[in-house]
């Protein structure tokens, strides 16, 4: 018998942590390879992480609601031969290179460039932070001179700047450990405050949704276009498409979607980025589509690649099936990274017109108001028609204002005839 201890993986896009948001094994508990131990929080989406070791659950290394620094020990299992070890955990590495879903995306990554910086892993006093939990005990190691019952730096900080005393917040559950969850129960309890204000902690995906819009304004010179548009062709065209695809509903963003990648192909300078640090405008072959979507979570933008290549029953498939992990809350963090262009349909929230902020380090975001009857002139004559607001928002550094009122000017030209676009697809 042999004692294998799984560690916290990669969880790529440069995550150095990620809090324990709940345990599906206990100790004693008898698990098989690819078996979904536990549920962690990173600061892009939860995702579900599997072993790949069978055996007997030993010792788990952190008490739910605490964070872990990707590498240090997550489960001890006792189990299968000690030869047994490598060969799975080879498997996974060669699963992971080849692309294959069945693993948790993102772990053991590392092989080959990705483009991007990585960020410096956790320092070693953090990645000591974590709780030993084995059956009903709890040891906990302090950090630094912080008070023993904070184990996360991350869950102390988050108390002293809502501004509560560590020693005065009731801690949930029998480890003894001040959590994430006791922070915000007791930041609710203690507001309003006496001067009417409630502080709420900027942490998470919040945070990482502040971070990062506020990245795109700092360092992208953008300029925003709109135009109204005549979309009483695409609300009938959507509805004729509906009718003649067997099994798939095809909504309008699906609609639009497929025209923005006929339109992208002609005006591919806006499917680009800018590395700054080389001083290069990067021009992708293929479209990355971000769709952004508003969840209980906050604003995602979840990806479907290589999205020109697709048709439009597999555009509206793709799209349907994004739409319901959102809904739910199982986007897995793979599925929100390598976008290239980003559409955002904010007509949902009942507005014409946005100037948006550019989902960095893209370089275009195209959005498309609510569409409503509106006086239109057809022909010389006045008519009611179904009218709506596009928008794009540029980076006026890898294209000036004819290539950005090109593009857009197209997409309209797609959107009052969008049969005209859709048949010239081949």
């Amino acid at each position: 018998m042999s004692m294998q201890v799984f560690l916290l993986p990669d969880l790529g896009e440069g995550l150095t942590e990620a809090e324990i948001v709940e345990w599906k094994v206990k100790p004693g508990d008898i698990v098989t390879i690819d078996q979904v131990v536990v549920e962690v929080e990173t600061a892009k989406a939860s995702v579900e992480v599997p072993c790949p070791f069978e055996g007997l659950v030993g010792e788990l290394h952190a008490a739910e609601g605490t964070s872990l620094a990707v590498g240090a020990p997550l489960i001890s299992i006792t189990g299968g031969a000690i030869s047994d070890t490598p060969a799975a955990h080879e498997r996974y590495r060669e699963e992971e290179r080849a692309g294959s879903g069945n693993v948790l995306i993102g772990y053991g990554t590392g092989h080959g460039p990705t483009g991007r910086r990585k960020r410096s892993a956790a320092p070693p006093q953090q990645r000591a932070a974590a709780p030993q939990v084995s059956g009903n005990s709890t040891q906990a190691t302090s950090f630094h001179s912080h008070a023993p019952k904070v184990l996360s730096p991350i869950v102390r900080s988050m108390a002293l700047q809502g501004g509560l005393d560590l020693a005065s917040i009731d801690v949930a559950g029998s480890h003894g450990v001040i959590t994430r969850a006791d922070v915000e129960r007791a930041l609710t309890s203690s507001t309003p405050s006496a001067e009417g204000v409630t502080r709420i902690p900027i942490t998470g995906i919040r945070k990482t949704i502040a971070d990062k819009l506020s990245r795109s304004r700092a360092e992208i010179p953008e300029a925003t276009v709109w135009v109204d548009v005549d979309a009483t062709a695409l609300m009938q065209a959507r509805r004729d498409l509906d009718a003649s695809i067997d099994g798939v509903k095809v909504t309008l963003l699906a609609v639009l979607a497929k025209l923005t990648m006929i339109a992208l192909a002609k005006f591919p300078e806006l499917n680009s980025t800018v590395d700054t640090a080389a001083g290069e405008i990067l021009r992708y072959e293929n479209v990355g589509l971000g769709i952004a979507a508003q969840t209980d979570r906050g604003l995602m933008v979840p990806v479907v690649p290589q999205a020109d290549k697709a048709s439009l029953k597999e555009l509206s498939e793709r799209l349907a099936e994004l739409t319901e992990l959102a809904r739910t809350g199982s986007l897995p963090a793979a599925r929100l990274s390598g976008g290239t262009f980003t559409l955002n349909n904010y007509g949902v929230f009942g507005v014409d017109g946005s100037a948006a902020i550019i989902n960095h380090p893209e370089a275009a975001i195209l959005g498309i108001g609510r569409i409503i009857d509106r006086p239109w002139v057809v022909d010389g004559q006045l008519a009611v028609r179904k009218v709506a607001q596009l928008s794009l928002a540029f980076d006026h550094r890898v294209c000036d204002g004819g290539v950005a009122g090109g593009f857009l000017r197209t997409v309209a030209d797609f959107v009052e005839n969008p049969v005209v676009a859709l048949g010239s697809v081949r």
